[in-house]
């Protein structure tokens, strides 16, 4: 079981790193660390309870390389990952870890914009996971809340929105809850509802809780920090008397942590959409500089 232990301290720096620098730098290392438990499942002789720990381990580092694959815009690479992270979870009996995998797999139909499949998928991860750990049941919510705002569903994701903050405040270091769900803080919940205002157009609602995210959040989040001022410039370039100045000023600060910190085809992609709604102001010489220089970083074709 020390041995596991080891295991898992190693899948929780290679968590830390990837919210550093993205999936784009990661996956391989992954890739070479799951063969590696793959082979102590396969080769090695251990009691019941070690090789349930194994197969948790393994299904978390599926679920990671599943994410990477995912932030690196491989798609189908993605779904294989979580898959078979589902079985590896099973094979475990752990309906935490199943439950965040499917989670995962709304998340990325709602980026793919297969908006009934994403609302389908979270409602499944809400309904298999009994809720005996608040952060983890709050990820579901959050995920949720997610798919409703880009159904256009404002009640149902208000809803789930309560429950998710509801929730983490009951969350505490004596829930027991899993290593991995570290991620969801303060300011991690805030930005969620930040996009979930977005998508449903309050860009009021939707600014204070980005704000809060960026004040809260931490130094080792440069990919979420880039992505929550991009969505904080849309709010601000989206609404009905647009303030490009300072859409402008809040893309800068993303292009300057893509540019040089961070390796991730998802942001980059919700960078994309943002300079496309800059069209109408492209004659403006701060538009025009924010543009070429996102270029010039290999953000955007030319």
């Amino acid at each position: 079981m020390a041995a596991v232990d080891h295991l898992d301290d190693i899948v929780g720096t290679l968590r830390r790193m990837d919210d550093l620098r993205g999936g784009g730098t990661l996956l391989r290392l992954i890739q070479v660390h799951l063969r590696h438990v793959v082979e102590l499942l396969d080769q090695r002789r251990y009691p019941e309870s070690v090789g349930r720990r194994l197969h948790a381990t393994a299904g978390e580092l599926m679920r990671l390389a599943g994410w990477l694959a995912f932030d690196s815009g491989k798609h189908p690479t993605a779904q294989r990952y979580w898959v078979a992270a589902l079985h590896a979870a099973h094979a475990a009996g752990d309906r935490a870890l199943g439950a965040h995998i499917v989670s995962s797999m709304s998340l990325q139909a709602k980026d793919l914009r297969q908006i009934r499949e994403s609302v389908t998928l979270a409602e499944t991860a809400q309904a298999g996971y009994p809720g005996a750990t608040p952060r983890v049941a709050a990820i579901c919510d959050l995920r949720a809340a997610e798919a409703h705002a880009c159904d256009g569903a404002t009640v149902e994701c208000r809803r789930a929105l309560d429950s998710a903050f509801n929730r983490l405040d009951d969350a505490s270091p004596s829930s027991g809850e899993p290593g991995w769900c570290y991620w969801l803080d303060e300011a991690q919940a805030q930005a969620i509802a930040g996009f979930c205002y977005l998508r449903l157009e309050d860009w009021s609602r939707a600014r204070q809780h980005l704000r809060t995210a960026l004040r809260l959040q931490g130094p080792d989040c440069a990919r979420e920090g880039a992505l929550r001022n991009i969505l904080l410039a849309s709010t601000y370039l989206r609404q009905d008397h647009p303030d490009v100045d300072h859409a402008v000023d809040l893309t800068y600060r993303a292009v300057g942590t893509l540019s040089g910190e961070v390796d991730s085809a998802r942001v980059v992609g919700y960078l994309t959409q943002l300079i496309g709604h800059f069209a109408p102001y492209r004659r403006r010489p701060a538009v025009r500089q924010l543009t070429d220089q996102a270029a010039t970083a290999g953000l955007l074709k030319r």
